[in-house]
């Protein structure tokens, strides 16, 4: 019989596996950005929440802090370069405006994470003591970080359209939610099971907008140049084109 530690790791690793391809989802998004060179409709918000999430997940899993926590670690910290990955494009493309409001954000977040790192480590000294706070903060910011898409969510039902709320990233953020919230119950761990239980709901609610509302959402039209047919009786005709416009 397969031991509770054993069936741990199988399915921490699992969720591993999940959680990158949830860090990988925004890709057809900032493909879209960089190709038309402008952010669009699209908000900084999920990014900076997921990278303050994935700053807070990567210290509680440290030794000094919660030990035996690798799998938080490692996934955490792919996730931490894949955000700030993110932004960077983000900041790139994005208008003045929406550039400082991020960047300030941004700042905010590194500043209260020197905070905690600093306090932590020395007010705290024992590995519960480090561990309840940093965990009561990660439940705090992680349940922030799934209800980010909230003004997204809110956005769909406003426009009957799931335009910018992408399916994959809806499907993978709920598939994260009931793979860590299953790693944390084999061995109960409070502050991984709150902010992922959560995940799962709005994941599972995103899914449910985007059935309702995907076959209201407008499609976009785009020109195609077909080729003028003409006649073989025609002396001295010359083939031109001839714009129609298709829906996709």
């Amino acid at each position: 019989m397969i031991s509770a530690d054993a069936a741990r790791n199988v399915v921490g690793i699992i969720g591993n596996v999940i959680s990158f391809g949830l860090f990988l989802s925004p890709v057809p998004t900032f493909y879209r950005i960089c190709k038309a060179k402008d952010v669009e409709e699209f908000k900084a918000d999920p990014y900076l929440a997921t990278l303050l999430n994935c700053m807070l997940w990567v210290f509680y899993g440290i030794p000094v802090v919660h030990p035996n926590s690798i799998l938080v670690v490692t996934i955490n910290g792919i996730g931490l370069v894949i955000e700030a990955a993110y932004l960077t494009i983000f900041f790139i493309y994005c208008d003045n405006k929406k550039r400082k409001r991020a960047l300030a954000v941004l700042a905010v977040e590194i500043v209260f994470m020197v905070i905690v790192v600093v306090s932590v480590l020395l007010a705290a000294h024992t590995h519960e003591k480090r561990s309840m706070i940093v965990g009561i903060l990660c439940v705090i910011f992680g349940a922030m970080m799934y209800a980010s898409p909230l003004t997204v969510m809110g956005n769909v039902i406003k426009t009957k359209s799931v335009e910018y709320m992408p399916f994959f990233l809806s499907l993978v953020s709920f598939l994260n939610g009931v793979c860590w919230t299953a790693y944390a119950l084999i061995r109960f761990d409070l502050y991984v099971t709150i902010p992922n239980a959560l995940g799962t709901f709005f994941g599972l609610v995103q899914l449910i907008l985007y059935a309702c509302y995907y076959k209201s959402t407008p499609k976009k039209e785009k020109n195609v140049e077909l080729p003028t047919v003409v006649s073989g009786n025609v002396r001295g005709g010359a083939g031109g084109n001839v714009s129609v416009t298709v829906e996709r």
